[in-house]
């Protein structure tokens, strides 16, 4: 199932230089299940055509109010009542103080002017034109009245200048548009997720580790995030892209993530232990290099901390999910570590079977609660399976909190 399934989305593209992201932007959305009309300025259609936007969403695009009329219904009317958000991107500051405004003087400012939908303005202009006060002042007055702004991005702009100003990339945008059409579960809460294999360190060169990609916490904190979580990912691999509007802290050993987790723990809501943490570490690390002259080298081991058990000693308010990756027995083991750590949640998976467990793009798990029934999941896409099981958390939390 794809993340925005049955959505309605109504681009609106106005005429700045990086029209020509709107492009991809839409291929993006109809790839998570969005349906795709597009609305352009004619200065847009000076720098990108129409037929562009129209193959790529597969939908006649509009730009004249006068032109000939398509359907029995006002155009700009049926348009703003078929969408469940209105898109702008880029929004010019021409396009933003007219809306600001009230002005309605083309398809694309009397369709929002007429829409009931939520309004997502992504921003994109010259630095200077940016931080001009009558455009923030216009942003401002637009947040008062509802509209969603994405952020610019800074960076090397079109006319050579560098600063903020450049319209986010289309991964970005697509983010906040799912944040937008999301329930808003967590909005307010602050979520905590740990990912990736601990690494524990032999010598300076060499470590024990695990097969763990990280994968599914990713998926989780970009889960947390969409319901409008304040989001900080403690991760063990840098080797993934930071999901958007999420706080990155990277560790390598199970001390350090202990450390960063025990750090928030008391302004923590929910925390996710989706991380593989080394349950065990070398007595001694060597300060070089350890040379290859026996033919045995014989490690002594010291246990780790259970970052996970000692949090469920600790809680007060929060809700806790915890992983465990089995090869046999799945529902016994599983059960006796969701007692053993008072937990709320815990996600056991079977990584023996085909399509679960470590460095795949699904996962097979199975939900665990200490006051009802286990719930089995069919394989699915572990950002599915995130969604999920950040909804279930959610649901725990409010129970809490009743």
């Amino acid at each position: 199932m794809n993340r925005l399934d049955g959505k309605h989305i109504l681009l609106g593209v106005t005429g700045g230089i990086s029209v020509y992201k709107a492009l991809d932007l839409v291929r993006k959305l109809r790839k998570e299940g969005a349906q795709v009309r597009v609305i352009m300025t004619q200065n847009a259609t000076r720098i990108v055509s129409a037929l562009a936007f129209r193959e790529l969403s597969g939908e006649p695009v509009y730009v004249d109010m006068w032109a000939e009329v398509t359907h029995w219904n006002v155009e700009h009317i049926a348009l703003a009542n078929w969408a469940d958000l209105f898109l702008i991107a880029p929004a010019t500051a021409n396009c933003i103080g007219k809306i600001a405004g009230g002005i309605a003087d083309d398809m694309l400012t009397t369709t929002v002017m007429a829409t009931q939908a939520p309004v997502l303005l992504a921003p994109a202009m010259n630095t200077n034109m940016f931080a001009n006060p009558i455009v923030q002042e216009n942003l401002e007055r637009l947040r008062r009245h509802g509209y969603r702004i994405i952020e610019p991005d800074a960076g090397e702009m079109a006319c050579g200048t560098c600063g903020k100003g450049r319209l986010p990339e289309p991964a970005r945008i697509l983010f906040a548009v799912e944040q937008a059409l999301s329930e808003h579960l967590l909005a307010g809460a602050r979520v905590v997720v740990t990912a990736g294999g601990t690494r524990e360190p032999i010598d300076p060169v060499r470590f024990i580790g695990n097969r763990s990609s990280g994968k599914m916490g990713y998926a989780l904190a970009r889960a947390a995030a969409r319901q409008g979580a304040k989001v900080t990912l403690v991760s063990a691999t840098d080797k993934l892209e930071v999901p958007p509007e999420v706080e990155i802290v990277y560790v390598t050993s199970a001390l350090e993530m202990k450390a960063a987790v025990d750090a928030v723990f008391a302004d923590t809501d929910i925390v996710i232990k989706a991380a593989a943490v080394a349950d065990y570490r070398p007595d001694l690390v060597a300060d070089q290099k350890i040379k290859k002259s026996q033919e045995q080298l014989q490690l002594t081991l010291t246990k780790n901390p259970d970052i996970l058990y000692e949090l469920g000693q600790r809680k007060t308010h929060q809700v806790l999910v915890g992983f465990a990756a089995e090869t046999q027995n799945l529902i016994a083991h599983g059960t006796e570590k969701l007692q053993r750590k008072n937990l709320d949640i815990l996600v056991a998976n079977d990584v023996s079977q085909p399509g679960a467990g470590f460095n795949t793009e699904t996962n097979i798990v199975t939900l665990l609660y200490p006051d009802r029934e286990p719930e089995a999941l069919a394989r699915m896409d572990k950002q599915e399976v995130a969604e999920r099981i950040v909804r279930r958390a959610a649901e725990c939390r409010s129970r809490l909190h009743k």
